[in-house]
């Protein structure tokens, strides 16, 4: 298996926990596209249980022959962002990618420059945000036969400083993996545990311990249910009895339903539920 970056290294767990849970949105749209000069079109719309709504639209050319990635980003916020990256020119596994944002209303701008290098037992990143700070956030992940280890720092050249730091450790098999992360300079520990029993079960877990707040330890456990080829439910629920439960089918080719709904089982009587649906429509 590949070693994953650092953010990743409980990347199983993460998404068993948090993604294909739709309450967190009243409703979101997202409508994809590609043509046949490899470029694709997305668009995304968002209300929030606040009666909020936002979009984004994004176009991105893709030349794989030369490994060049052009992508092109405009939000409801009136925010441009253009995104270049340039995969396996310099050298097998490295690549480079620019963003540049411009925000017309406050005329503020932004240039960041991130760095990927990957190799079958190595997996290092490096960004830099070259107007604010500037700033640089460098980790790494080694790995050995499933074991994984790794590290990051944050360093702001302005005030020639280190900002943060953090260390991982874990495992990674076919069919589970486990992660213990120490993150905010080591005072926040998360361990967490992600297992495919079977091609339609999957189950995970996380603790986490804020050492800054005291000795009480946050825990959260989900699962997921394959029914048939194209739906699954899921459901999680976390120490405090909030849960969340989804459901999501594909209803034809192209054309994706998913419904969510989350409450708190210690305050059933009160309003504290949310209800949310997504649909994705796909050519």
């Amino acid at each position: 298996m590949s070693v994953p970056a650092f953010s990743d290294i409980a990347k199983a767990a993460n998404d068993l926990l948090n993604k294909d849970f739709y309450h967190l949105s009243a409703g979101t749209i997202e409508v994809k596209s590609n043509t046949p000069n490899n470029v694709a079109f997305k668009v995304t719309g968002k209300s929030s249980h606040e009666h909020v709504t936002s979009g984004a639209i994004e176009g991105k050319y893709t030349d794989k022959p030369n490994g060049l990635t052009l992508t092109q980003t405009w939000t409801t916020a009136n925010s441009l962002e253009t995104k270049v990256e340039m995969a396996d020119n310099l050298a097998k596994g490295l690549k480079a990618e620019g963003i540049f944002a411009y925000l017309p209303a406050s005329n503020s701008r932004g240039a960041k420059f991130n760095l990927y290098f990957k190799q079958s037992n190595f997996h290092g990143r490096a960004f830099f945000d070259l107007l604010k700070g500037p700033t640089a956030n460098i980790d790494a992940i080694v790995g050995h036969e499933g074991f994984l280890a790794g590290a990051s720092a944050g360093y702001d050249v302005q005030k020639a400083a280190i900002t943060g730091y953090s260390a991982a450790v874990g495992y990674q098999a076919p069919t589970y993996s486990a992660a213990i992360t120490a993150t905010d300079n080591l005072s926040v520990f998360s361990a967490s545990y992600y297992h495919k029993v079977n091609s339609q079960v999957e189950a995970g877990s996380k603790a986490t311990w804020n050492s800054k707040t005291g000795n009480t330890m946050g825990l959260e456990v989900a699962a997921k249910y394959r029914l048939d080829p194209v739906s699954f439910v899921k459901g999680k629920i976390n120490d405090r009895g909030v849960a969340a439960v989804a459901y999501n089918v594909l209803l034809r080719e192209g054309v994706t339903l998913g419904i969510g709904a989350s409450f708190d089982t210690q305050k059933l009587d009160q309003a504290t539920h949310k209800v949310g649906t997504s649909f994705t429509f796909e050519s």
